[in-house]
């Protein structure tokens, strides 16, 4: 008897032995699944905030190319040019007196 008790000893020993290092295993890769989670957690905000930050000078940049239309319509008309010839060039209209500061 003391032989099979020896043995189922022994066979419990290793059993135990054996759950013990797949358990260890287990946690292991457990950890490592957490740490990989949270790593690609901070890629996926950093990624989140660089999308809303570039949508946001997407919105500006179609804002500004508004205005440029605009701009460009308002040089193509003669009240601009008028006021270019005004202010550059010194130009009159006919008839239009022109006070001078003394100085």
């Amino acid at each position: 008897m003391k032989k099979s008790d020896n043995r189922q000893s022994r066979i419990r020993r290793n059993n135990r032995l054996g759950m013990f290092l797949i358990s260890g295993i287990a946690l292991l890769l457990l950890g490592s699944f957490i740490t990989q989670a949270q790593t690609l957690q901070t890629r996926l905000d950093y990624y989140n905030s660089r999308l809303e930050s570039l949508e946001a000078q997407i919105e500006e940049e179609k804002a500004r190319t508004i205005e440029i239309r605009e701009t460009e319509e308002y040089m193509k008309t003669d009240e601009y040019i008028e006021s270019v010839a005004r202010e550059k060039l010194g130009l009159v209209k006919e008839n239009e007196i022109i006070f001078k500061e003394a100085q």
